[in-house]
């Protein structure tokens, strides 16, 4: 399986390295595993939903108003 770090991830996913680090850490990225002291993200891996929203439309349309 390839694998990319935080920097990687952080890059694709558009977010810092430390937040990567928080969801892994918090197990939300399935498939990351912790080698000493770097984890290592699934290249397939998919970016978690961001727990502070829900995704509905009534929530889209009060954010943009």
């Amino acid at each position: 399986m390839n694998y990319m770090t935080l920097k990687e991830a952080s890059e694709k996913w558009g977010v810092t390295p430390r937040q990567i680090n928080y969801l892994c850490a918090g197990g939300r990225i399935p498939g990351a595993v912790k080698m000493a002291t770097i984890w290592l993200i699934p290249k397939d891996a998919e970016k978690p939903a961001d727990r502070r929203f829900k995704n509905t439309k009534n929530n889209l349309l009060v954010r943009f108003l």
